[in-house]
């Protein structure tokens, strides 16, 4: 199995209001404690399929400019998303199966480039984008995955897990190679240290459930040599890169 970031931004910054404010609120955090930000998505290699984890925003999306004071900047482009794919070595007809772990456009606006891929998504999200045809497949989470109860395994070694509180539909996709445990969690946490301080971001539809779905990811951290793949800070690629297991 290969695992390889697909960047689109670097450079970036969030506050700490913004990555750690869901539950006590914004007030509590200091918005002049800056974490790094940028944009990547992922792509895993099996050796018998090419699997995306979420694709990026189209070229030419509107993305927020650089402002003082702004809780949130992804950082300068790299990439866009479709020329970042292709710097990975893969053509898009390749692609079998692309794993979106939630709606937002930074995680899905590519989804069309690949007329090979099967589209795999929860199925909130799935209505909630619209999404039909013969290669949307709304996840059936029918079995149970170490302490995620919800989960469906759609390749060798890849599991598909309900992850909701982010969004309705949010998943987490683990792949398991070599012994260690690959997370990539979309936007359970924005930052890692978000995650090392137990604490959700401002953005949720389920706060609850939210709340729920860190806990058991801190679990499974806590029980399994985990690589942590984070979408929007530096640490995503850093982390694969080095192999680093997560400590919480």
């Amino acid at each position: 199995m290969k695992i390889k970031a697909i960047r689109m931004f670097d450079g970036g910054f969030m506050n700490q209001p913004f990555a750690f404010g869901g539950e006590e609120g914004k007030e509590k955090f200091d918005e002049q404690i800056i974490y790094r930000s940028s944009l990547q998505n992922f792509l895993i290699d099996t050796g018998s399929e090419v699997i995306l984890i979420d694709t990026g925003f189209k070229a030419g999306f509107p993305v927020p400019p650089k402002k003082l004071g702004a809780p949130l900047y992804m950082g300068e482009k790299v990439a866009d998303y479709m020329d970042a794919f292709a710097a990975t070595g893969y053509r898009p007809e390749q692609v079998t199966k692309i794993l979106i772990t939630h709606k937002h456009p930074d995680h899905s606006d590519c989804i069309g480039e690949f007329p090979n891929a099967s589209i795999y998504i929860g199925p909130e999200d799935a209505d909630a984008m619209k999404l039909e045809g013969e290669n949307i497949i709304r996840a059936q989470y029918g079995q149970a995955f170490r302490n995620f109860p919800n989960a469906q395994q759609v390749a060798e070694g890849v599991w598909f897990i309900q992850a909701k509180g982010h969004t309705l539909g949010n998943s987490i996709i683990i792949a398991e190679n070599e012994g260690l445990f690959y997370m990539f969690h979309g936007d359970v946490t924005y930052c890692d240290a978000a995650l090392k301080a137990n604490k959700l971001s401002i953005v949720f539809e389920d706060k609850d459930a939210a709340r729920e779905t860190l806990d058991r990811v801190r679990q499974f951290i806590q029980d399994n040599p985990t690589v942590y793949l984070s979408t929007h800070c530096p640490e995503g690629y850093e982390n694969l890169e080095m192999k680093r297991i997560m400590k919480l």
